[in-house]
């Protein structure tokens, strides 16, 4: 089953991941995980760093002809900065920090890492908990991508809320539609809210402020039964719940219309069922395509909350640890908004779970294998 291990730093000389138990026969290329890695860049309000930054790949294992072997596939993704960072960054031993990072930003990693690690160096933490980190993590989520492909799965995602804009409810992307999304610049469908919230990020980066907002990710296609109500650990909800809170900056997680059920009464808070033309389906999409743990077969939906970012022109306050006095956080080049890419990352995880459940439920030790299984089970829904 699918697992993968992430390493290095944002300003280090690269990122890499190790992506094991994908089934042979994969597409997999370096212009299709380029093409991923560039809409991870996206969206309005992001910083000077993006405008900069590439990301220089390079396949060490495991694909050979564009396609996956069976074995751990490994992915370079060079730092183009390197040269201008290995001297702070150096491995090599007797080095010494230009300048310690001692007064640790409000909502960050920083001081709870700093002391955890016994460092009074703000960068020893900070360069692995950024979400640079994510660049690696899209690996994962372009080959379990490329695995729900073999079986017409499809993840997209959107953003429906920046600051205090909202988009409308009820409209969500289809299974095909990434290209429009991406077109927005802040990845909205709704053109009125996609202006809005634009004026919002311009408003805030005037005040020198971040912005926190929330995506929504969609799954397509997904074989109703996907998941489990037996183990607590494989329950999809809980899951795609825990990759989503894994996420640099994501501070809630929401299934179906969650919250706003919470406040409903029984009668108008479930999908009622109803059988036509040979097969089951619900009137309604409170729950967001699960229940019990499992995939109903409609469209599943999941929303993430993102925090504004905690990197500000205007420092918050907080103490030296070295002094111990009151002092203004630190400054290293920010986003006034990153939730447009934010669905992005999203998108990887959510493939990563949905991707990872399948393969617990149908196996495969080849894609025609994956599919074939696949199909088999399809066949049998239709005649249950």
């Amino acid at each position: 089953m699918l697992r993968f291990l992430t390493a290095g730093e944002s300003h280090g000389p690269a990122l890499t991941c190790i992506v094991e138990g994908l089934p042979a026969g994969l597409n997999f290329t370096e212009e299709g995980l380029g093409d991923e890695l560039a809409r991870r860049r996206l969206g309005f309000g992001r910083g000077r760093r993006m405008k900069i930054e590439r990301d220089e790949l390079e396949l060490l294992g495991g694909v050979r002809f564009g396609a996956t072997l069976g074995g751990p596939v490994s992915v370079v993704i060079r730092n183009t900065e390197w040269p201008k960072w290995q001297e702070e960054m150096s491995p090599h031993p007797g080095g010494e920090a230009r300048r310690r990072m001692t007064t640790p930003r409000p909502g960050h990693a920083d001081l709870v890492g700093m002391v955890k690690y016994d460092t009074h160096d703000a960068r020893d933490i900070l360069e692995r908990s950024s979400a640079r980190e994510t660049a690696a993590r899209t690996v994962a989520g372009y080959a379990a991508k490329q695995l729900l492909g073999e079986i017409d799965v499809s993840i997209v995602s959107h953003v429906v809320a920046i600051g205090s804009v909202e988009a409308p409810d009820g409209v969500i992307p289809g299974p095909d539609e990434h290209e429009r999304v991406d077109a927005s610049p802040v990845r909205c469908l709704d053109e009125a809210a996609s202006e809005a919230m634009v004026a919002e990020i311009e408003a805030a980066h005037a005040d020198r402020d971040t912005l926190g907002g929330v995506v929504e990710v969609v799954v397509h296609g997904l074989p109703e039964g996907v998941g489990s109500h037996v183990h607590w650990d494989r329950r999809l909800d809980a899951r795609l719940a825990g990759a989503l809170m894994s996420i640099q900056a994501i501070k809630a997680v929401e299934v179906g219309d969650g919250l706003e059920t919470a406040r409903r009464r029984g009668s108008a808070a479930h999908d009622e069922i109803t059988y036509e033309a040979g097969s089951f389906s619900r009137t309604t999409d409170r729950a967001g395509g699960i229940e019990g743990g499992m995939a109903t077969g409609q469209p599943i939906r999941v929303r993430a909350a993102m925090k504004p970012l905690s990197t500000l022109m205007r420092p918050l306050r907080t103490v030296d640890v070295d002094t111990k006095e009151p002092d203004k956080a630190f400054r290293e080049r920010t986003d006034t908004c990153a939730v447009p890419a934010a669905g992005i990352v999203a998108e990887q995880m959510v493939a990563i779970v949905v991707a990872q459940e399948v393969q617990r439920m149908f196996g495969g030790d080849t894609a025609g294998d994956l599919r074939r299984s696949v199909e088999g089970y399809r066949k049998r829904l239709s005649e249950f």
